[in-house]
C-alpha cells in the first residue's frame, strides 16, 4: 500500500451529503371549520386559535421535510389581515422556503371561506416560522437542502435568506445592548 492510500484509508470521511427536497416534497394544507368554541369576546375567531394552526400545518411541513421531529424555534411576523368568524372554513397553507444546517423556515398562508358558500376563499393571514430538526435526545440534526422549484419557491427563498439576517442582526444587537447595560452596572 502506498503513503497516499494508507493516509487516505485512514482520514475520517466526511459525513454523506443529504440530498436535496423539492419544495412540493414536503407542502401541504389543513382545514378546520371553525366553531363557537374557537372564538374570542368580539365574536370572531381568536388570533391564537389560528396560531396554533398555524404552528400545527408548519410543524408537520417540518417534521415531513426533515424526515424525523422537528421543533418551533420561533415565529415571525404573524399577520392577521382580515377576521374569522365561526362557520369559516380555514386553509392553512404550509411550505419550506429555506433550509440551513438544521433549520427550517417555513412560510404559511391562511385562507378562510364561507363553509357552505361558492364564493373564493380570501387571505385571512400569513406567518413566517423557524424550525430546528432535532433527533431523539433533542440535539439538532442536519436537513436536507430544499430544492426551490418555481419562480415563486426561488422568491421565497430569497425572501427568507433576508428575514433571516435580519433575525440574526437584532439578536446581536440586544445581546450586545444587554453586555453594555451589564458593564454599565445596570441589573436587568
Amino acid at each position: 500500500m502506498t503513503d497516499q492510500a494508507e493516509q487516505a484509508s485512514a482520514a475520517p470521511s466526511a459525513p454523506p451529503e443529504i440530498p436535496g427536497k423539492p419544495t412540493s416534497a414536503s407542502r401541504t394544507t389543513l382545514s378546520h371549520i371553525m366553531t363557537h368554541s374557537d372564538t374570542n369576546l368580539l365574536g370572531t375567531v381568536h388570533g391564537g386559535v389560528i396560531m396554533k394552526l398555524v404552528d400545527d400545518a408548519a410543524g408537520a411541513v417540518a417534521g415531513r421535510h426533515s424526515g424525523g421531529p422537528a421543533v418551533t424555534a420561533s415565529m415571525d411576523e404573524m399577520a392577521f389581515l382580515e377576521p374569522v368568524r365561526v362557520g369559516d372554513l380555514v386553509h392553512v397553507k404550509a411550505q419550506v422556503n429555506w433550509t440551513g444546517r438544521s433549520s427550517m423556515e417555513v412560510g404559511v398562508r391562511v385562507l378562510a371561506e364561507r363553509w357552505n358558500e361558492s364564493t373564493p376563499a380570501t387571505q385571512v393571514g400569513s406567518a413566517y416560522l423557524v424550525f430546528a430538526a432535532v433527533d431523539a435526545d433533542g440535539k439538532p440534526r442536519t436537513v436536507p437542502p430544499v430544492l426551490p422549484e418555481t419562480e415563486k419557491d426561488k422568491r421565497r427563498y430569497q425572501e427568507a435568506q433576508i428575514r433571516r439576517t435580519h433575525r440574526l442582526a437584532r439578536r446581536r444587537a440586544i445581546m450586545e445592548l444587554r453586555e453594555r447595560r451589564v458593564a454599565e452596572g445596570y441589573q436587568d
